[in-house]
């Protein structure tokens, strides 16, 4: 889905890395075709280290917190899976992310796109990565 909203919206994917654990899901022929398709590269952890997944980690923490724990009981994989495509659509563009300065990781990434482009007057107002919160006077 990311790869086609991006591709969709006219963005550059070269360079594009997904990682992911060792799992077999990750092993299987059809993902490393779809990776191909992309010109993407594969990044595995290491091992039995949990931490090079950490990231991974800690957003399936939060999914099962607040969607399959909370939504249940499940009555099939296509509640499921319904409820996980809206599930990352709200995450990404309505819930707020402290690490992100209280921004959508939606409006993170739309900040550092304006940020990266060359500018004839930048806006003092406008939140940038480095400085999500809006510097207006008074605000």
């Amino acid at each position: 889905m990311g790869v086609n909203q991006r591709t969709r919206d006219g963005h550059d994917l070269s360079g594009l890395v997904h990682h992911s654990d060792r799992g077999a899901q990750y092993r299987a022929i059809r993902y490393r075709e779809a990776l191909a398709e992309q010109d993407a590269v594969a990044s595995v952890g290491s091992k039995g280290d949990s931490y090079d997944n950490a990231l991974a980690e800690a957003l399936n923490s939060l999914y099962k917190a607040e969607l399959i724990r909370n939504r249940g009981p499940w009555h099939g994989i296509d509640d499921v899976e319904i409820a996980t495509a809206e599930w990352v659509h709200w995450f990404n563009t309505f819930r707020p992310h402290g690490a992100l300065g209280g921004l959508t990781p939606q409006a993170y990434r739309a900040a550092h796109l304006r940020a990266s482009e060359p500018r004839q007057n930048p806006s003092p107002t406008s939140p940038t990565p480095d400085n999500p919160a809006s510097t207006k006077p008074g605000a």
